[in-house]
C-alpha cells in the first residue's frame, strides 16, 4: 500500500501524510486466525471513508463499523465488542479522550489506538490516563495505520516518535526543575486545589471535575491555573507527576 490520505478539502489538515511520525516497533508473536476487528470513529466522513478503503485491502483487519462521535461509539463498542478502536481526539458531542473510559468499561477487551491532529502533551496523557494503548498523528502514512493496529492487537502500545520525543523532553526538563527545587518547600496546595488535582490525575477532564465537585467549569479552570501556578509548572501532566513524586497527592 504505497498510498497516504491527503488534507481534507475544507483546508482542515486532517489527513494522514507520508514518511512522518513513524509508530515504533514491529508486531511480535504468532499470526492471528481471525481478523483484527476494527471500529472506526471520526467526525469526518470522508477520512472515515478513506481509512476503511485503506483497512479493506488488508486480509487480517476487518472493519466492522463506524461511529461519528464518541457517544456513537460506545454504543457501537458495546453492539460490536471490537479488537481495536481506531479514534480521533476531538469530536462533537463527546470527545474521544472522554469516550475512552466508557468504552472500556462496555468492551473491555477493545484496545484503543488515538489517531488525531492534536500534538498536545496534555491530550495524549489524558488518553493514556483514560485507556488508550496507542497515540499516532494522521500525519503518519497508510502503511503505518494498519501496522500500528497489528503491534497494539498484538500487545503493544504505540506512540508517534513525535510525541514521544516531546514527552522525554518534557520529563528530563521536569526533573531538572525537581532537582533544582529540592530543597525548597513544597508549595502549599488548598483542600479543593488538592481535590481538583486529584480528579485531574484520574484523567477527567475540566466538565467533569466540575460535575464531580458542582461546581462551574471556570472555577476548575482557575484552580487548574493556580495549581500550576504555585508549583511552577506548565502542564497538567507534570503537576499530577510532581504532586506524586513530592507525595502531595498519591493515587491508589
Amino acid at each position: 500500500m504505497a498510498d497516504s490520505f491527503g488534507p481534507t478539502t475544507d483546508g482542515d489538515d486532517h489527513g494522514v501524510g507520508r514518511d512522518r511520525g513513524e509508530p515504533r516497533g514491529e508486531p511480535r508473536g504468532e499470526p492471528r486466525k481471525e481478523p483484527i476487528r476494527v471500529l472506526v470513529v471520526d467526525d469526518h466522513a470522508l477520512f472515515r471513508r478513506g481509512l476503511e478503503i485503506v483497512l479493506a485491502q488488508e486480509e487480517d483487519i476487518q472493519v466492522v463499523g463506524e461511529a461519528g462521535d464518541g457517544a456513537e461509539a460506545v454504543d457501537k463498542a458495546a453492539d460490536l465488542l471490537p479488537d481495536i478502536v481506531l479514534m480521533d481526539v476531538r469530536m462533537p458531542k463527546r470527545g474521544g479522550i472522554e469516550a475512552c473510559t466508557s468504552i472500556k468499561e462496555v468492551a473491555p477487551s477493545a484496545k484503543i489506538i488515538m489517531l488525531t491532529i492534536s500534538d498536545e502533551e496534555a491530550d495524549l496523557y489524558d488518553a493514556i490516563k483514560a485507556g488508550a494503548t496507542g497515540y499516532l498523528l494522521k500525519e503518519i502514512s497508510t502503511d503505518e495505520v494498519s501496522t500500528a493496529i497489528r503491534a497494539v492487537a498484538d500487545g503493544q502500545s504505540q506512540i508517534s516518535p513525535s510525541m514521544a520525543s516531546k514527552l522525554l523532553t518534557e520529563f528530563k526538563s521536569m526533573i531538572q526543575r525537581t532537582d533544582e527545587r529540592r530543597l525548597v518547600p513544597a508549595p502549599r496546595l488548598t483542600d479543593r486545589e488538592l481535590e481538583v488535582l486529584k480528579l485531574v490525575a484520574t484523567g477527567m477532564n475540566n466538565r467533569d471535575i466540575a460535575k464531580e465537585l458542582f461546581i462551574s467549569e471556570n472555577t476548575v479552570k482557575n484552580h487548574v491555573r493556580n495549581i500550576l501556578e504555585k508549583l511552577q509548572l506548565h502542564s497538567r501532566m507534570e503537576a499530577v507527576v510532581y504532586a506524586m513524586r513530592e507525595k502531595i497527592l498519591e493515587i491508589r
